[in-house]
């Protein structure tokens, strides 16, 4: 599972029958790196939504295979689906790696 930001939905023209009751959201994975600006350098994805995501809003979502189980043992052709709505993400602030101090090498003696 991996978090990501909903920036806009799918309109579908004509969809296969078991599409309907959700709609599709362009979402944007984020890194942890990501997470302060709400923004990432990967490329959108669409996910199937169910839960009602706003736009802007932080999901966690499934890809692959993962993302057709919660819909067993019906048949529903999608790839990604948002699996959860984040209100707030808690991490502690990460610490800087303390770094490790070597010995100075010291001159070999001449023989």
């Amino acid at each position: 599972m991996r978090i990501g930001r909903t920036i806009g939905s799918v309109t579908l023209v004509n969809a296969h029958p078991s599409m309907r009751g959700g709609v599709l959201r362009l979402v944007v994975p984020l890194r942890e790196q990501d997470l302060a600006a709400g923004d990432g350098p990967a490329e959108p994805l669409v996910a199937w939504d169910s839960l009602g995501a706003g736009e802007g809003q932080l999901v966690a979502f499934s890809e692959g295979g993962e993302a057709a189980q919660p819909f067993q043992p019906d048949v529903k052709p999608v790839d990604a689906y948002i699996a959860a709505l984040i209100d707030q993400i808690n991490r502690p602030n990460p610490t800087p790696q303390p770094k490790i101090s070597r010995p100075a090498k010291r001159p070999r003696p001449k023989s």
